[in-house]
């Protein structure tokens, strides 16, 4: 009697000739057997492997990247999506995502041999790249090679984006505890210091400016979202702040930790504390980082991945309603004074400099970027206001640039982008 042979699965087959050689010196070579499992089981974990492995982009479009390669197809990419993160996250770290589509839409089809009659996507026509703010990249054919041209910044997709908000409000929190007493510092936690009496009073006042300024607009369909430090005094402000507004008025809040006040080294000594201000004095503000706590500059590197965060969610709408794409969205940013000051610099490219010329805006006030792409602070405030604040002629000069500027543009006038930095171009004009 001839025995017969049992048939291999195209898993098993996978297991047996799909291996991997880590990029680390010395490693051994890891079989992909150990990642690979059956189709009910990838289904029925799926949503943990989201939880655990998700990328850099929300859900939303891990799963319409998954719609792309398996034909558009729901349930197939139900399947596919966790294999993919399993590949990312255990196998191929550091691998590109259109080289990780294309290794897993291979993956793919080799298990699931019922779906091989689909007609898949090629991987060179799958928009699975994303710039820095999260838009995906348009790829075109170079004219002169057959390789594709990736433009990160200007979206040349057909797909329309939501409206950009009317204005970005950022607001300094009432008036706390420790700006009373400084005293304060040394027996309470810095994140569980909150207002005064006088700071409820100055974010209650604070909620009334901004509905007024929103209410000039004329527009009826008006919302305001909140971005707000985790603070207790921050919370507290936004919260008082908020009385101004009905309930349909407030699109939604958001806490996030990134726009904390600067750390200053937990509990806080008065008489170290003065000499480590004026040592910061000699050394200077933006790069003097504290005992146990934080420069200026460790504030900007977290604030600047805020503002990636912040343009990703103007970009693709997060914080409209659902079904609603208004103009007149009014984001308020509800922080403290030195994490404020340099969110400003991070989003105008001010120089070290400029950024040390500023001051804080006072407790319960408000500073307004309003119209154009980037925002200009000349479009509520007086150019006497904003020298206050520390801005110098050519900042200003800057901010009125930014009232028309559009995407993409980039003002060849400023220091930051223009030759005025340079000082070798005073002497040829005296020769």
């Amino acid at each position: 009697m001839m025995k017969v042979e049992k048939q291999r699965s195209p898993l098993h087959t996978l297991n047996q000739t799909f291996i991997y050689s880590a990029p680390s010196p010395g490693t051994q070579q890891t079989e992909i057997s150990s990642l690979a499992m059956d189709h009910h089981l990838l289904h029925k974990n799926a949503k943990n492997f989201l939880d655990t492995y998700s990328l850099r982009q929300n859900r939303l479009r891990l799963q319409q990247m998954a719609k792309d390669i398996c034909g558009q197809d729901d349930s197939t990419a139900a399947l596919f999506l966790p294999l993919f993160h399993i590949i990312q996250a255990r196998i191929f770290p550091l691998a590109s995502l259109p080289t990780m589509t294309s290794i897993s839409s291979t993956l793919f089809q080799l298990s699931c041999p019922s779906l091989t009659h689909r007609k898949l996507h090629r991987s060179s026509s799958i928009r699975c790249c994303e710039d820095t703010v999260g838009r995906p990249r348009v790829q075109l054919k170079h004219p002169e090679s057959n390789g594709l041209a990736t433009f990160p910044e200007k979206n040349l997709t057909k797909v329309k984006l939501p409206p950009r908000p009317r204005r970005i409000i950022l607001v300094r929190h009432g008036q706390s505890e420790g700006n009373v007493d400084e005293s304060v510092y040394t027996r309470v936690a810095d994140p569980k210091i909150g207002v005064t009496d006088k700071g409820v009073v100055e974010a209650e006042e604070c909620g009334k400016r901004i509905r007024k300024m929103i209410e000039k607009d004329g527009a009826a369909d008006w919302k305001v979202y909140f971005y707000v430090s985790p603070y207790r005094r921050t919370l507290e402000t936004v919260r008082n702040l908020a009385k101004a507004f009905e309930r349909s008025r407030i699109a939604g809040w958001r806490e996030e930790p990134r726009l904390r006040e600067q750390d200053f080294g937990n509990f806080q000594d008065r008489e170290q504390m003065r000499i480590q201000k004026a040592v910061r004095s000699l050394y200077g503000r933006f790069f003097y980082r504290f005992p146990n706590g934080e420069s200026a500059a460790d504030v900007y590197d977290r604030i600047t991945g805020f503002r990636e965060t912040l343009r990703s969610d103007i970009d693709i709408g997060r914080f409209q309603p659902p079904g609603e794409q208004s103009p007149n969205m009014n984001l308020v940013i509800v922080s403290h004074g030195l994490t404020l000051r340099v969110f400003l610099m991070r989003w105008y490219k001010w120089t070290v400099e400029q950024f040390e010329g500023l001051h804080n805006m006072g407790n319960g006030n408000m500073i307004v970027m309003e119209k154009g792409y980037g925002g200009s602070l000349l479009m509520h405030h007086t150019a006497e206001e904003l020298r206050e604040f520390g801005l110098t002629d050519e900042m200003l000069s800057d901010q009125e640039w930014q009232k028309m500027a559009k995407p993409g543009e980039l003002n060849y006038d400023s220091m930051m982008t223009g030759p005025s930095f340079f000082t070798h171009f005073d002497d040829e004009k005296e020769a």
